[in-house]
């Protein structure tokens, strides 16, 4: 009896002590931010929950900094079973074992999808409810999609952690992150620039040659439209690496931002500032009660939020 009491109150403090190490983490979140509407857009096609389809990608993944997500795209570690695409090879139960790769993490994200839908071993799962996140988490590990015998504790971990379950009540998504057809480059299927998620808004960064018109274009925005969400002239000529955004910016700084204050560095203009953190410049001024005509100096603290 003794014994049965000790063993149990060793499993708690394990418990307690993983869930003690789970903390919200920032490079979680830009990966949530990234992938959401993606992950919203997969379950309104396959059913499967938003929420799982995040957390098995950050797990799986470590947020898209894997070996097998950076050099294949492979956001969940689907191995090359019956698999006739590209292939990539990484060290898992055994050394040097093959994998999918795919073009881009959209493809991931939808072999997932199907790889769950098709495979018989997983057809049990689509008769839980969409919101049955804990459901879904044990009963990917009891069909054998991880060996971990934590894997579903991990799984349910992280989205109550991020409130990832509240995604799985969405009923639509933003299509600068899903429709192809929004963001198509010349018919291809793909963007020559990767979209990135911030402060509610979505940017690229310029590269060589590209003019508002030209992103425009590949983007499917109006190009005055992208200029004018940008404050600038629709024939500005654009420098490379700098964040064009593809929706009006926020009045708002993200709340990480909140307590924080940002000290004026050589070089720096109340617009680049504005636009380093996906906010307006009117709005810039108007935080921190400057006139419009005020030239900031270095060393100046701003509120941005």
């Amino acid at each position: 009896m003794k014994r049965h009491l000790i063993l149990g109150l060793i499993c708690c403090l394990c418990f307690s002590s993983l869930s003690a190490q789970m903390k919200w983490n920032a490079v979680y979140q830009a990966y949530i931010d990234q992938y959401k509407d993606l992950a919203i857009a997969e379950m309104l096609k396959y059913n499967i929950p938003a929420s799982i389809t995040l957390a098995q990608g950050l797990l799986e993944s470590n947020a898209g900094r894997s070996d097998l997500s950076v050099k294949g795209n492979n956001h969940f570690g689907i191995k090359c079973h019956d698999w006739l695409g590209a292939t990539t090879y990484h060290d898992d139960d055994a050394r040097n074992e093959c994998f999918r790769a795919y073009r881009d993490v959209y493809e991931s994200f939808e072999d997932h999808s199907k790889f769950l839908a098709k495979q018989p071993r997983y057809s049990k799962l689509f008769h839980l409810k969409r919101t049955d996140y804990k459901g879904w988490a044990h009963g990917l590990k009891s069909c054998g999609y991880a060996t971990s015998p934590t894997y579903a504790k991990k799984l349910i971990d992280i989205i109550e952690l991020y409130k990832l379950h509240n995604y799985d009540k969405a009923s639509h998504y933003d299509k600068f992150m899903v429709d192809r057809s929004a963001v198509a480059d010349n018919g291809t299927g793909h963007v020559s620039h990767q979209i990135h998620a911030y402060n509610k808004n979505y940017y690229i960064k310029v590269k060589r040659g590209d003019t508002f018109k030209s992103l425009g274009k590949e983007l499917g925005i109006s190009y005055k439209k992208l200029a004018k969400y940008n404050e600038r002239d629709k024939n500005d000529q654009l420098q490379v690496g700098e964040i064009i955004y593809l929706k009006k910016k926020q009045a708002k700084a993200d709340k990480v931002y909140k307590h924080r204050r940002h000290r004026v560095k050589p070089g720096e203009s109340m617009y680049t500032i504005a636009q380093y953190y996906g906010i307006r410049t009117s709005s810039l001024y108007r935080m921190n009660r400057l006139s419009k005509y005020y030239t900031i100096r270095v060393g100046d603290e701003l509120r941005v939020r």
